[in-house]
């Protein structure tokens, strides 16, 4: 039995449907509060039809009962990238790192025995210095990566004999998903290559970031589910590929190559983005050699581009839909479905 929270998100679809693969006799179990469950994209059947059952609530208010049975939790619920955590830091630290912490708790009571945490390689912050390793000092310079930082650090003290804790530090997240996002480096300039026929850099181009397509992600996480005693029962590490660290702008020459025609801008009198980092993952390679990133940048960029062009995707102004997480939040704030602390209304 395990249990996925935030599976109505970007990853969860794609994490379902690989687990549901790979463990077809597994009981899968998602509890989500559905602030993005209608944001599909071109997704013939839901995807939560992987489940064995779904369960909507907030993680802050998360019922103790779900874990009867539970052997592994999969903890990707979040407040889940830096805008959105810009507005809302005080509910991100809520959700992100004090609900998630206490999920872990009341896993190891209830008698789970494994508990994943989806971290995030923006721990690094800025790092022009060289490849950042598990062992590198940390540079969190927003409240979503402050989040990831203070969670790790506390379930830490929560893991022993019996319950094992794996926080995956993943690159920055990309590809065809159900529920896609078009707030992601790789997904925006394919998105604006399709709609726009131009790809805009805010930057100045030169800000590292590694990547990952969201199937290797759930690849990742099967592993941190079922990996034996190796790496210890607190293990952190950095979930990605060292042939996917890329600069932005030859990100956008990438997608620009599967766009024939397609301008790149860049804005080389911006001042330097901070967030900019490159990171070695040579302990997943080691500890996870039959769970590599499989899925290629050209397959990634070819997969966002059939898939938007088969739901009919032509809006240049797709950065104020709820394509973007955040406008997707500020509407159920508008009209009042959301109050200010991201509690539902009604």
């Amino acid at each position: 039995r395990i249990l996925i929270t935030g599976n109505l998100g970007y990853l969860g679809p794609v994490v379902v449907r690989h687990f549901r693969n790979r463990w077809p006799g597994a009981e899968l179990i998602g509890f989500d509060t559905g602030y993005f469950a209608h944001c599909l994209t071109g997704a013939q059947r839901a995807p939560e039809l992987g489940l064995d059952a779904q369960h909507f609530g907030d993680l802050r208010q998360f019922p103790d009962h779900l874990l009867n049975g539970v052997q592994a939790v999969v903890n990707l619920a979040a407040i889940s990238n830096d805008p959105m955590g810009n507005q809302f830091e005080r509910v991100t630290l809520d959700i992100n790192h004090r609900a998630g912490v206490e999920l872990a708790r009341k896993a190891r009571a209830g008698g789970a025995t494994t508990f994943v945490f989806a971290s995030s390689c923006s721990v690094y912050g800025f790092a022009e210095d060289g490849a950042r390793t598990e062992d590198s000092p940390l540079d969190p310079l927003t409240a979503y990566a402050r989040s990831k930082v203070l969670t790790e650090q506390d379930l830490q003290s929560l893991a022993g004999p019996g319950f094992r804790i794996t926080c995956l530090r993943f690159a920055t997240a990309c590809g065809w998903s159900d529920r896609l996002r078009l707030d992601l480096v790789l997904n925006d300039f394919v998105a604006a290559a399709l709609s726009a026929g131009k790809i805009t850099i805010l930057s100045d181009g030169t800000p590292w970031r590694p990547l990952i397509h969201v199937d290797d992600m759930a690849r990742a996480l099967e592993w941190a589910v079922a990996r034996n005693a190796s790496g210890g029962s607190y293990l952190v590490v950095n979930a990605g590929s060292d042939a996917w660290n890329y600069q932005v702008r030859d990100l956008a020459s990438a997608v620009a190559a599967a766009f024939p025609g397609v301008e790149v801008s860049i804005n080389t009198a911006a001042a330097p983005d901070r967030r900019s980092y490159r990171v070695e993952f040579s302990r997943f390679r080691q500890l996870a050699p039959d769970h590599q990133p499989q899925v290629g940048l050209r397959e990634a960029v070819e997969g966002l581009k059939q898939g938007l062009m088969g739901m009919g995707f032509s809006d240049a102004g797709f950065r104020q839909s709820p394509l973007i997480r955040l406008q997707t939040l500020r509407r159920h704030l508008d009209a009042g479905r959301l109050n200010s602390d991201l509690f539902w209304t009604s």
